[in-house]
């Protein structure tokens, strides 16, 4: 890897972020304005003997990340929004059978085809949440600079192995065109959590038989001479389809629960200022240096204002949004879609505190004027 300090732009850190935690598998179709991630690894591929292949269309592109997976290359994904539309089916695909992988969505704004150009974008959230079909969670980061585009890849690597589940990047070209000094640790002291593999009897392996402590059942690599099978039907342990209630919820309710019952340990947040806070801006991705902008020139103007970043978006931050809830006047949300995330900070306040949505548009990145009249309306009110 590329271990020292370097500029790059945030496209370049994701694919090296990719490469430093073991990525050695890129299926991809080509689409703007993410192709500037497939171009950087391509280029770095015969450096580290990886792998990439363009297929057909974005859905049989996750699919072979999927298949890829399961003959124990760690794996990945890069595409905009009208590509992870098309990649839902087989995120739920992903997420029952359990297979580690890295989704990195560099969204586009507008809907159906939008603008593939590189402008700031963020209304991809609740796509990247519910579009697949049934009940599952998912894992998904929202990095603010180059630096984070590369640690965030390396920590979404780790988050996929230790959980068995898809984990999705969602940045924007705002992020992805930045450039700014990125550093890349040694190799020794990058840590990504290892693939669980199943260590005892060839004949013995069930691939869906877990461990209490984790709800993570172990892998084996395909064409290693385990003989089992794996299904997008709800299944037993063994694997094989089982059209039962009874199986229904013992497959699927582990499937939320592995995620659910560690959100301590996969949320991950940044506060600033909150102890003393009458309002807290929720922020996430590049609006975040917006909003951190306008707290600064809030609190210089006298008016107690904290910044809560989101670098887990999903899965949400309940618990923390609750708490803060209780004890300020109300929350500002910027944001670059016409209200995503503002709803769930909504929802979770249950009506303790006041939320204001600053629809925060493309051409408003890089100014917090904004967001600094949402704080005054927010602190004005009694």
């Amino acid at each position: 890897i590329l271990a020292g300090k370097h500029t790059l732009s945030g496209h370049q850190a994701c694919a090296e972020g990719a490469l430093a935690a073991g990525c050695r598998f890129l299926g991809y179709y080509p689409i703007r304005p993410a192709f500037d991630i497939v171009k950087r690894y391509i280029q770095r591929c015969p450096d580290v003997d990886g792998v990439f292949v363009q297929m057909e269309d974005e859905i049989s592109a996750l699919a072979a990340v999927l298949g890829a997976s399961w003959t124990g290359k760690k794996s990945m994904t890069v595409t905009s929004g009208p590509g992870l539309a098309q990649m839902m089916e087989h995120i739920g695909l992903g997420v029952m059978l359990e297979t580690p992988c890295v989704i990195i969505n560099v969204q586009r704004d507008g809907v159906s085809e939008g603008l593939p150009i590189p402008v700031p974008a963020g209304g991809d959230w609740m796509q990247a949440r519910w579009g697949s079909h049934g009940d599952y969670e998912v894992i998904a980061l929202a990095p603010n600079s180059p630096q984070e585009m590369f640690d965030l890849t390396v920590k979404a690597f780790g988050l996929s192995e230790k959980y068995r589940t898809p984990v999705l990047v969602m940045t924007d070209p705002g992020v992805g065109t930045m450039e700014a000094e990125v550093t890349i640790p040694e190799a020794k002291n990058i840590k990504v959590h290892p693939r669980k593999y199943f260590k005892g009897k060839k004949d013995g392996y069930l691939p869906y038989q877990y461990e209490p402590k984790d709800l993570v059942p172990p892998m084996v690599d395909v064409g290693e001479g385990y003989r089992f099978h794996v299904t997008g039907l709800t299944h037993d342990e063994r694997g094989y389809p089982v059209m039962s209630d009874e199986c229904q919820e013992w497959n699927v309710h582990r499937l939320v629960n592995k995620v659910r019952l560690f959100t301590k340990d996969i949320i991950d947040v940044e506060t600033q200022q909150i102890d003393d806070a009458d309002v807290v801006v929720v922020s996430y991705g590049v609006t975040s240096q917006d909003a951190l902008q306008a707290v600064q020139q809030a609190r210089e103007a006298g008016i107690k204002v904290g910044h809560f970043r989101l670098v887990t978006v999903w899965p949400f931050p309940e618990k923390q949004i609750a708490k803060l809830a209780q004890k300020i006047k109300g929350f500002v949300v910027p944001e670059i879609n016409h209200g995503q995330v503002f709803l769930e900070v909504e929802r979770c306040s249950r009506g303790a505190a006041k939320t204001q949505f600053v629809h925060h548009a493309s051409s408003q990145v890089g100014q917090s004027v904004d967001i600094m009249k949402a704080i005054k309306k927010v602190a004005e009110k009694k």
